[in-house]
């Protein structure tokens, strides 16, 4: 059966490993679904009964702590099984907090914010040498672009003419420590991405058609500039309890606020 990656579902997939995991990052995770679904139904290449196939296109998700959202994507593919999301975050299991090369799908390990970007890079890099066609797609979040290593990465994409790569920035707003521009002030990112020789578009991060068409515009752009968009999303988004609310960074589900997130993404907030 072909995956649906409805991103409700995958909301749904995220709050059960959080609830078998005790575990924590619900807020980044739900902010990047609607961007993660819309890439694997529509436009990353990939071979459903080989996550290693080497003709894929490579998804780097440089906001490692977000990568419940992945998980649940990979086990709507079927590379990962039930067992994996019943034993997330338990002694031995291969689910962790954060992203692992290990894991099929996962193309980085990404615990340290600002290193994934430069590693989307080079593999966008070896497939224009190789002259394979792939496409990169590198999700970074707006807190993690206070790294020096985000702005030398994009540096050294521009100057390589890297138009088979897309930086997709989580932008909600929040990072650990609080609201972004508190943390420290981005200003315009569309205007800096510019300025760095990227195309860029900014959208509605939670609008897939909108994403969708905003990918397409981009990737038709056979020019020599590396890609960006701004992606504006809402942390927590799906549970109204958790939205714009950056304690949900950190914050364990009790069973009755599982079951309460659990209602809303089926649709009943009774």
């Amino acid at each position: 059966m072909k995956p649906s990656f409805e991103p409700s579902a995958l909301r749904k997939t995220v709050v059960e490993m959080a609830c078998a995991g005790n575990a924590v990052h619900l807020g980044c995770a739900f902010s990047i679904t609607e961007l993660l679904s819309c890439l694997y139904a529509s436009h990353l290449r990939y071979d459903e009964r080989d996550p290693d196939s080497a003709s894929r296109d490579y998804l780097v998700l440089s906001k490692g702590h977000g990568v419940m959202a992945q998980y649940a994507c990979l086990y709507e593919l079927g590379w990962l099984n039930r067992q994996d999301i019943d034993q997330y975050f338990h002694d031995g299991s291969r689910l962790k907090g954060l992203s692992d090369a290990h894991v099929p799908g996962c193309e980085v390990t990404s615990g340290t914010l600002g290193h994934g970007l430069s590693v989307g890079v080079g593999l966008a890099l070896a497939a224009v040498r190789r002259n394979t066609g792939q496409r990169c797609y590198a999700i970074v979040g707006d807190g993690e672009m206070n790294e020096g290593g985000i702005w030398e990465a994009m540096l050294f994409a521009a100057h390589a003419k890297l138009d088979n790569l897309m930086v997709i920035v989580d932008k909600n707003g929040f990072q650990a420590m609080g609201p972004t521009d508190e943390v420290m002030n981005l200003g315009n990112l569309e205007a800096k991405f510019s300025a760095f020789d990227f195309d860029t578009l900014s959208i509605d991060g939670h609008d897939i058609a909108a994403i969708s068409f905003a990918i397409e515009k981009l990737n038709t752009m056979k020019n020599g500039r590396p890609k960006a968009l701004i992606a504006r999303t809402v942390k927590g988004k799906g549970v109204s309890f958790m939205e714009n609310v950056n304690a949900w960074h950190y914050s364990r589900l009790t069973p009755e606020l599982r079951e309460q997130a659990m209602q809303e993404l089926a649709g009943s907030k009774a």
